[in-house]
């Protein structure tokens, strides 16, 4: 085997001009590929930490029915002390969780005594808030950030209601809701800050002060709507999502059904959508690396076994096994393979290490001088490869089984 990759890698310094523009192309598909993988990425990562980090967690546990109806946002479903107990106990014993938050999510009618309209809001505690989605105060665009969110009797108020309403920071507005029961009550508010807009659910939400909910609902005990949750690093979701469905799982009702429902963020938000055409953006371009490869090598070997049909022959005659022959040709396609996907890998982390070394930064929405930070894993770099080195045998066999076949009379007589 040592001999016949021997002979393959004379074979490729022979046409030297023919190997350097095929491992270009190869190259080419490589940097591409791992280039738009770690841009991308970065980006993706970057999006999904705007909107886990700034509005709804990582994780999210509500009572069971709660989130088909939440467009409602039913007080009737809200967990009460003793299931919230329970909730905290399990939360308090995985490592992996940094933070929780606990909400009222209600529905209220709001008034500047002019004019009235709806608004959705987020009780919260404030400090819990805070650690639990950090870059919630970033998206306060009018009003003093202090170290506390908000204070009792404070609103943060939607930038679309804000400009809808004419409300400005230091006005009172009056919050109108019903309870549970459907008895009405409302309650005075000074506006301290306004929200940054958002797209999709969240665009219309303003957040009060988790006492004042209680007031304004009339709620004596503890109820709570959710529970946010923030873990340590994205890549414990997994693993906790599934220990903490397991372990609410088990918390049964009267009826025996389970008392609780868990949630990651992508069941939570739209934005989800876009990181799943990001990922189907990425196979596309694999797609094309594949068929740049494919296209390439065959056409290397092909042209091979046309130009070295007299050389063939020769071997055939003196002895050679077709077995051996298909072998010295699928080598010299897997060498290929290899030698475009080490050049096409050193070059795009060299590459990425550059465009970090750049510090380039973008906008994204109100956000500016966000920073490009591509960063490739080791699997996806095992993965192209291999996928690269696979397609090039791959390629390789058509051309070197139609040498392997080749009668050696009539290989010797080609001119």
């Amino acid at each position: 085997m040592l001999n016949i990759i021997k002979i393959a890698a004379r074979n490729l310094r022979r046409y030297q001009r023919r190997t350097i523009l095929t491992s270009a192309l190869i190259t080419l598909g490589v940097v591409a590929v791992l280039l738009y993988i770690s841009v991308t990425g970065s980006f993706k990562d970057m999006m999904v930490g705007q909107i886990t980090d700034s509005m709804i967690g990582h994780l999210q546990i509500h009572r069971r029915g709660y989130l088909a109806s939440i467009d409602n946002l039913p007080l009737n479903l809200n967990l009460n002390e003793h299931q919230l107990t329970k909730v905290k106990k399990i939360l308090s014993n995985v490592d992996a969780v940094e933070s929780f938050s606990m909400r009222i999510k209600l529905g209220a009618m709001f008034s500047n005594f002019t004019e009235t309209t709806n608004i959705r809001l987020n009780a919260v505690i404030p400090e819990q808030e805070v650690k639990t989605v950090p870059l919630l105060p970033d998206r306060i665009i009018e009003g003093q950030k202090k170290d506390v969110l908000l204070q009792k009797g404070e609103i943060l108020i939607p930038e679309l209601i804000a400009k809808g309403m004419k409300v400005k920071v230091g006005d009172d507005i009056v919050l109108v809701a019903n309870n549970k029961d459907g008895s009405v009550n409302g309650k005075t508010f000074t506006v301290s800050g306004v929200l940054e807009g958002i797209s999709g659910p969240g665009g219309r939400d303003g957040v009060i002060h988790l006492d004042d909910a209680k007031e304004l609902l009339r709620i004596d005990g503890v109820e709570i709507s959710e529970i946010a949750i923030r873990l340590k690093s994205m890549d414990d979701l997994p693993p906790v999502f599934s220990r903490l469905k397991e372990e609410l799982a088990s918390i049964k009702d009267k009826q025996d059904k389970p008392v609780f429902e868990l949630h990651t963020w992508e069941k939570l938000t739209p934005f989800y959508n876009i990181a799943k055409m990001i990922d189907l953006m990425t196979f596309f371009i694999k797609v094309m690396l594949v068929s740049i490869v494919l296209v390439s090598i065959m056409n290397v070997m092909i042209m091979a076994v046309y130009e070295r049909i007299n050389e063939i022959g020769t071997i055939s005659a003196i002895g050679t096994l077709p077995g051996k022959i298909m072998a010295l040709f699928v080598t010299e396609g897997f060498l290929l393979g290899v030698l475009g996907t080490v050049v096409g890998t050193v070059i795009s982390l060299i590459s990425i290490a550059a465009i970090n070394a750049a510090e380039i930064t973008f906008n994204f929405g109100r956000q500016s001088d966000l920073l490009l930070a591509p960063v490739i894993g080791q699997g996806d770099v095992i993965t192209i490869g291999l996928i690269v080195i696979g397609i090039s045998v791959l390629a390789s066999l058509q051309p070197a089984f139609k040498a392997a076949r080749m009668d050696p009379i009539t290989a010797l007589r080609h001119v």
